[in-house]
């Protein structure tokens, strides 16, 4: 069975259009190519897209104006030349126009040259001046606001950074004296420490009033120093000639010894 005919007709879906555009024109040129190289045919393929994108094929080493002027003169066609000069010359009338128009309105605008000018346009031109003047006066106006609204908050921001900064001052001020103050006190402190510590020993050696603690090598001293003075003296004492005397005992004292 053979295949049926595909109707051919315009592809609504824009993206498989586009599709099919590409395929079928990579296609025809892959085609035109072929044939040209086989059959040794000077081709000319001019494609336009639905976007008006140009794609073209010429055989070579013939270039598409070459095939094109060949067609013409085959054919007995010619290409139409347009003069356009008609056209330009009115276009350029016209911009001259438009320029003198310009100047003459910015010279009046200037008031240069009003002699010519009639009291209608007199009349329009100073509307139009009064109207420009209070849209100047209005953007004059608008800027100064913006302009003072900047200060006044860049007023506030120095004030800001001011208090904080005078804060910040009266703060490090505070600590300094409290820092003086401290080692103030401890220096006095200190003072009275040492002070105290120097006269110590000049004290110690005083007993004053009320005062009956004796050091225990203070009296070891003393007394061994009583008991060697009365040794010594009692063995060194001459015998009395008194008769009363020989009998006598002394306290302390032994003769015993000097009877003999």
């Amino acid at each position: 069975m053979g295949r049926g005919k595909i109707e051919v007709k315009r592809i609504e879906n824009k993206t498989s259009r586009q599709v099919t555009f590409s395929k079928r024109r990579a296609g025809l040129l892959k085609k035109t190519h072929e044939l040209s190289v086989l059959c040794d045919a000077q081709i000319g393929l001019i494609i336009f897209s639905s976007k008006g994108k140009l794609f073209e094929y010429s055989s070579q080493p013939h270039s598409m104006s070459e095939i094109i002027s060949r067609y013409l003169q085959t054919t007995g066609a010619s290409i139409p030349v347009q003069d356009n000069r008609v056209e330009l010359y009115d276009e350029i009338t016209k911009m001259k126009r438009d320029t003198l128009n310009l100047q003459l309105s910015l010279q009046r605008y200037k008031g240069d040259d009003l002699s010519s000018a009639q009291y209608e346009e007199l009349n329009e031109l100073e509307k139009q001046l009064e109207f420009a003047v209070n849209k100047v006066r209005a953007r004059k106006q608008e800027l100064m606001q913006q302009q003072m609204e900047n200060l006044r908050r860049t007023e506030k921001m120095l004030e800001k950074d001011n208090q904080e900064m005078y804060q910040w001052l009266m703060s490090n001020q505070m600590n300094k004296q409290q820092s003086a103050s401290v080692m103030e006190h401890n220096d006095e402190e200190a003072i009275t420490e040492l002070n105290l510590m120097g006269e110590q020993p000049l004290l110690s050696q005083f007993s004053f009033f009320g005062e009956e603690q004796v050091q225990p090598s203070s009296i070891n001293v003393l007394q061994l120093a009583a008991a060697s003075y009365s040794t010594t003296t009692c063995a060194y004492r001459l015998q009395p000639s008194h008769p009363k005397l020989h009998d006598s005992d002394l306290p302390g004292c032994s003769y015993a010894h000097l009877k003999d």
